[in-house]
């Protein structure tokens, strides 16, 4: 009786509510549009992903350095979350819901999945690398900063702590984009933006793409840290921050919302 009821009062009879539906609609057409991109459209929007979020950890670190303030720092962060919304730009760790929901509505296939992931992947760090090495030789003053920042992941000790964090991060940031997909208001869409960036760098959370900003600028400043420490905590904060984000919160939308995923299966078929 309240399910008709439910259907009765709502715009539509859809099995959902009305802006669960809509949010529905939105995120399988923007992730099967990141789905069937060609690969220079994957690996130029990759790349400015990596260079606009460097806007980022370079407010932060302006801030830190001034500061000391991780809360303050971790908001002027946001700065590159901002810019990588309002230029279409993405991080790896954004393709989280979308093309997975996409994926499970038919819209597109694993391969389609791999090919943005790994493209989105590398560019990011590429254009990351890139634009931290100019942040490094534009301010020098802020060398001691940056490879403290950084040490605090490289020197931080595989263990449950470390994994919590880089499970929230994933999480956060993917709730972002779920939060962005479920409102119309671009203003809305730039407060979700800004919360994102704020608990992700103001609560130092293990983001394997921004954290990989600072430990790559430490490294160019001359900090006592290798591209191997590197990649031995960037390995498991990669396959944490992408659990905390298929299972607290992609899986749990798909679980939310299955009886539209079964209807967009059924018209596929």
């Amino acid at each position: 009786m309240s399910e008709e009821r439910r259907r009765e009062i709502g715009e539509h009879d859809k099995p959902v509510e009305d802006e669960l539906a809509e949010s529905f609609d939105n995120t399988i057409s923007e992730g099967a549009e990141r789905l069937h991109r060609t690969w220079r459209a994957i690996l130029i929007t990759g790349f400015f992903g990596g260079l606009e979020v460097g806007l980022g950890v370079m407010a932060y670190l302006a801030v830190l350095n001034q500061t000391g303030d991780h809360l303050l720092a971790g908001l002027a962060f946001s700065v590159g979350l901002v810019a990588l919304f309002l230029a279409h730009s993405e991080l790896f760790t954004e393709n989280l819901l979308m093309p997975v929901a996409a994926v499970v509505a038919r819209e597109g296939n694993v391969g389609h999945l791999a090919r943005l992931w790994g493209g989105t992947l590398l560019t990011n760090l590429l254009g990351g690398w890139i634009f931290m090495w100019l942040v490094v030789q534009a301010f020098p003053q802020w060398h001691d900063t940056l490879a403290e920042a950084a040490q605090h992941y490289t020197d931080a000790p595989f263990g449950l702590q470390s994994i919590v964090l880089a499970v929230i991060g994933g999480s956060t940031i993917t709730l972002m984009t779920r939060m962005q997909q479920g409102t119309t208001s671009d203003p809305a869409k730039i407060v979700a933006t800004v919360i994102g960036g704020f608990l992700l760098a103001g609560l130092s959370l293990f983001h394997s793409i921004l954290d990989s900003l600072l430990i790559f600028g430490a490294i160019q400043s001359g900090a006592s840290i290798t591209y191997l420490d590197w990649l031995g905590w960037f390995g498991y904060t990669l396959l944490f921050n992408m659990l905390g984000g298929l299972v607290l919160v992609t899986a749990l939308r798909l679980l939310r919302t299955k009886e539209l995923f079964e209807g967009k299966r059924r018209a596929a078929d």
